[in-house]
């Protein structure tokens, strides 16, 4: 789904390969294995890729789920591995145009997660452990039982701070920032025209 996903979010804001590689600090080879489905993201490059785009994490990476009872096994999530986190998405709710996506987040045992910041608002419920965050230079934490919301455009991170850290993570995005239903497809094989913004 990252692929399709990827290629539509690209050209619907008339980016092309280069110009998404020079704002995203990710490089084009990166993003062409990512466009044919042949890469494997982590998390700081899915959360650069949100973050430049001006999407949802959910709008890259997920299909439409049906509607209806919906279980999500542990075992059956692809976990979404990066510096410091492991992320296992669970569920996106949308409801009056926003989306909400739910991950079960794990913070690795004396690790840190730095963000520069994405799209959104972060909320986080620590579950096991302590866990540090810090938003744009002011430090909070936490226990289990405990919640943290700040918005996600803000520089952020995460650190255990004796042992791994279980939470539940939810972003929280505004219907202005999501991906159109409608939004163009690029025609295979071709690149979306490059603008500057």
């Amino acid at each position: 789904m990252l692929a399709l996903n990827l290629k539509r979010a690209r050209a619907q804001r008339g980016l092309s390969i280069s110009e998404l590689s020079r704002r995203s600090k990710i490089g084009k080879a990166t993003l062409s294995q990512l466009e044919s489905g042949t890469g494997n993201p982590t998390i700081e490059t899915v959360f650069s890729l949100s973050r430049v785009l001006e999407v949802p994490i959910s709008d890259l990476l997920d299909a439409r789920p049906p509607a209806g009872l919906r279980v999500v096994r542990a075992q059956e999530v692809e976990v979404l591995s990066g510096e410091g986190v492991d992320l296992r998405p669970l569920q996106r709710i949308e409801s009056g145009g926003g989306v909400f996506e739910v991950y079960d987040q794990q913070v690795r045992a004396g690790e840190r997660r730095d963000s520069l910041g994405h799209v959104g608002v972060e909320h986080t419920i620590v579950q096991a452990g302590r866990l540090g965050v810090r938003v744009e230079g002011h430090d909070v934490e936490l226990g289990p039982g405990d919640y943290v919301g700040f918005d996600a455009t803000l520089p952020h991170g995460y650190t255990a701070l004796d042992g791994t850290v279980r939470s539940v993570l939810l972003l929280q995005y505004r219907a202005d920032q999501r991906l159109p239903p409608d939004a163009p497809h690029p025609v295979a094989g071709g690149c979306a025209p490059h603008t500057e913004a």
